[in-house]
This record gives C-alpha cells, sequence and structure tokens, in this order.
C-alpha cells in the first residue's frame, strides 16, 4: 500500500477543505476561461472506440465530463483522485450527467495507480500534476499503465513567456486571487495555488522529465499567453 509523505497528507488535507467551493471558485478565478482549456486538452486525445481513459487527479470530475462529451459512447472513463472530498462531488456530478454508465472512480495517488501495465488507451491530468509529491514516479506510472503508442495529455497552469503579461498576471495570482479566494474558501489554499505554479518547472524542463519517464514525441502547447499548457507525450511502439 502506498504511503503519502507528509506534504502528501497536507495537499490532500488541504483540497479535501475546499471540496465544496472547488468548481465556483475556478470559474470566479479564471473568468471561466478553464473550460476552453479543458476542452482544448480532451480534441489532443486520440482514442479508438471500446478505448479506456484513465483521468488521474479527476478531482470533482470537470475532465472525465468534457472526455466524456467529446468521446465515442463506447469509451470507458476511470476517473481516479486522492482527495476523498473531491471524488464525492465528483460521484454526484457523475450520477446527475448523461455519463453515468461510463464513468468508475478510484480513490488512488499518481504514484502507485492500482491498474495492470497497459491498462488504458490515454491518461489525462488537469491541475494536478504539480501537486504531485514525486512528479517523475506519477509519469513512470502513467508509461506503465498505457498500451504502447498510447497519449498522455496534461494540462497545468504555467508562467507566461511575455514579461509584460507576466508581470501582471503574477500580481492578480500572487495578490488578487488569494484574497478572493479566502472570502469564499480556505486562503491557505490559495496561497498555495500560486506557490505551486510558480514552483513548477518551464515548458522545456517539464518536457524533459516526460522524456526521461519513458513517454515519446513529447510536445507542449501554450494557451492564453502561456496561463496555461498542454503537454503530450506518447509511449513508445505502435498503437
Amino acid at each position: 500500500m502506498f504511503r503519502l509523505s507528509e506534504k502528501g497528507r497536507g495537499v490532500r488535507e488541504m483540497f479535501d477543505a475546499i471540496a465544496p467551493r472547488y468548481d465556483l471558485l475556478n470559474r470566479l478565478l479564471s473568468f471561466g476561461i478553464d473550460r476552453r482549456w479543458r476542452s482544448f486538452a480532451v480534441s489532443m486525445l486520440r482514442v479508438p472506440k471500446g478505448g479506456r481513459i484513465l483521468d488521474i487527479a479527476t478531482g470533482t470530475g470537470d475532465l472525465g465530463l468534457e472526455i466524456a462529451s467529446q468521446t465515442d459512447a463506447s469509451v470507458r472513463i476511470v476517473g481516479e483522485d486522492f482527495t476523498p472530498g473531491m471524488l464525492r462531488i465528483a460521484r454526484d456530478k457523475v450520477a446527475a450527467s448523461p455519463y453515468a454508465d461510463r464513468f468508475f472512480l478510484v480513490n488512488a495517488p499518481c504514484e502507485a495507480l492500482p491498474h495492470p501495465e497497459n491498462s488504458f488507451d490515454a491518461v489525462t491530468i488537469a491541475f494536478g500534476i504539480r501537486n504531485v509529491v514525486d512528479r517523475e514516479e506519477g509519469l513512470r506510472e502513467m508509461v506503465r499503465v498505457l498500451t504502447p503508442g498510447s497519449q498522455a495529455v496534461i494540462l497545468e497552469f504555467s508562467n507566461p513567456r511575455n514579461r509584460l503579461f507576466r508581470a501582471i498576471y503574477n500580481f492578480y495570482f500572487l495578490n488578487v486571487l488569494p484574497r478572493i479566494g479566502g472570502l469564499f474558501s480556505a486562503r491557505s489554499a490559495y496561497q498555495y495555488l500560486p506557490d505551486s505554479v510558480l514552483e513548477f518547472p518551464d515548458q522545456e524542463v517539464f518536457c524533459s522529465m516526460m522524456k526521461r519517464a519513458g513517454f515519446d514525441r513529447v510536445e507542449s502547447h501554450d494557451l492564453t499567453f502561456g496561463v496555461a499548457t498542454v503537454y503530450v507525450g506518447v509511449t513508445p511502439g505502435a498503437h
């Protein structure tokens, strides 16, 4: 059984605490753009009919539901998260959606996926890889559970490359966002968010990390002036 580190337990407790307000704050703090980012990330997927997709750090299920809306009805989706509070909300959202029969939810961390090798035709993770304590191990686990020639699509916040836009963005992220978040939820959680984004590797470094983990044909796509980035990697071998 995988044991979370002290940092991992702290992150899980924090997300458990903000789970009830998580969706509302995502919309407010991103001005609704997060929906477009998710839609673009899902559009990068190439999944066969009857395929299986693993959505890691599924949270309240937003990306999984977007996947369901854009893929064939025969595609099955496993939503996985290490935060019980998030999964409770995801379960209700999935049950109320037209896609309930295509979903299965699992409580597990990215670093110890409870699935055999070659189990999935795609892996996704949105705004979750920066919260994985051992990112290298998490990426290796993605490679392990994917079939040969399959994709991982990773959506994550980035630091904009343009200096002027980066200055404006950082002011909002470091000063405005925690205050707004604190009005609706735990301010400490929305202080953690900008800190974790600023600490996350830049696009080139993270692409190199994916290659070291075993992905081929790694590419990145900046969104909204580089506020977010979609990373795509393919496992070796023919599909």
